[in-house]
């Protein structure tokens, strides 16, 4: 069902800012809700190797952002900030999507509680993630050169859930093949958008009303 703003001047007038990580499910969404007035932005995902440069670069977006008059949402989670993120959203007055990663926004928070307090030991994937395995987890984390350093990552992880966003047989498939590289106990979990796609809704229906 198309969103009932999807009315609203093609023109942006607002600004997602996500990782890299959730390009695709948001444009997705955009698409199907007809939010032609959203324009999407995005940082790379291998900064979550790099967590103390999140908040700068979501920063220097926002700045950007302001300057063409355009309403901010930020589809990011702390994601290893270690709450800096969220000082500098307080400060510029920018909303971002609840959550520590993207998991617990998946899953919802007391889905993401459930697994975490069943097996602390638990390693997640989600479709972008086992699309990109290889590059961000092996090559990311240097297991490619650095095989004998597995253990000192993965050494305490017991299970791997892939927590799904699509129906995708492929991608079943790959997570399975990343369960079993690591040596873990393969678990499968639907979630589709998660909360991200009611985030973004409640996004698009403050700023339609304050176009009004």
């Amino acid at each position: 069902m198309r969103n009932s703003q999807a009315t609203l001047d093609s023109a942006p007038t607002a600004v997602i800012i996500c990782c890299s990580a959730l390009m695709r499910e948001i444009n997705a969404l955009s698409q199907v809700n007809g939010w032609q007035h959203i324009e999407v932005q995005c940082i790379s995902a291998e900064l979550h190797n790099y967590p103390d440069k999140i908040t700068a670069a979501v920063k220097t977006l926002i700045d950007q952002a302001k300057a063409r008059g355009l309403a901010v949402f930020v589809a990011y989670a702390d994601c290893g900030t270690g709450g800096l993120l969220d000082v500098m959203l307080e400060a510029e007055q920018v909303e971002r999507i609840p959550g520590a990663h993207c998991y617990e926004f998946y899953l919802g928070a007391k889905r993401f509680d459930a697994y975490h307090q069943a097996e602390l030991g638990t390693f997640y994937l989600t479709d972008f993630l086992v699309r990109h395995f290889d590059r961000l987890v092996i090559r990311g984390l240097g297991l490619d050169k650095k095989p004998e350093l597995e253990p000192l990552y993965f050494g305490n992880y017991r299970k791997l859930v892939y927590i799904a966003q699509s129906h995708d047989q492929k991608l079943q498939q790959g997570a399975r093949r990343a369960a079993a590289r690591l040596g873990l106990q393969y678990h499968y979990h639907f979630s589709g958008s998660g909360d991200l796609g009611q985030s973004l809704r409640n996004f698009n229906q403050q700023i339609a009303v304050q176009l009004v």
